[in-house]
């Protein structure tokens, strides 16, 4: 019984010392074969350039929603939107998306390439490639148009081209007003050189 113990003792003892020195052998290890940290190689948190933003702000996917003195629903959404640093509270929006939703019951949507949002003003133009729809049935297209924030009034800036309930038609101009305030009658009004050409099958 003595010998197991003795040979206990001397495994223990032997132990104190092998064990620090293995520790100290691993750590000695990690120091010797550990790779040299580059202090200009940062580790990449985002794919956002920093400064591009500071001297470009913008604002990503922005919804702008209100309703007219005469009770139409309006919104705007678009891609993104920068602020004029000259003009204080205007913007421009990049493919923008308008709609406007009268009481009438009737959902107009305009999109375009680029908008530029005057807040002061209370007006909005659409440029480029401007397509106009409604749940009526028409379908507009235009180089740009021009919208109040403000209450229901849409006018094409130059000659349009439509599809309707009629048929084919151009113009030199189209609006969108509130015909009626009274029964909350809103019209699409086509002037200026209006040329129809009517589809009975329409």
């Amino acid at each position: 019984m003595a010998v197991a113990d003795n040979a206990y003792s001397r495994l223990v003892a032997w132990l104190k010392i092998l064990l620090p020195l293995a520790a100290l052998a691993i750590l000695s290890t990690l120091f010797l074969f550990s790779r040299v940290i580059d202090p200009t190689q940062a580790i990449p948190f985002a794919e956002v350039d920093v400064e591009a933003l500071a001297r470009d702000p913008r604002i990503n996917t922005p919804d702008f929603a209100g309703v007219t003195e005469d009770g139409a629903a309006l919104t705007i959404k678009a891609e993104s939107a920068r602020p004029d640093p000259i003009n204080k509270g205007s913007a421009t929006a990049l493919k923008p998306i308008l709609v406007i939703e009268t009481p009438d019951g009737v959902r107009t949507e305009i999109s375009a390439e680029l908008g530029m949002i005057d807040n002061a003003a209370g007006t909005v133009l659409l440029q480029g490639a401007v397509q106009l729809m409604t749940t009526l049935g028409y379908r507009v297209e235009t180089s740009a148009i021009s919208a109040s924030l403000d209450r229901t009034s849409v006018m094409t800036d130059g000659q349009i081209s439509a599809t309707g309930p009629l048929g084919a038609l151009t113009a030199g101009k189209m609006e969108l007003v509130l015909a009626d305030p009274a029964s909350n009658t809103y019209v699409l009004m086509f002037t200026q050189g209006v040329k129809l050409v009517y589809d009975p099958e329409r």
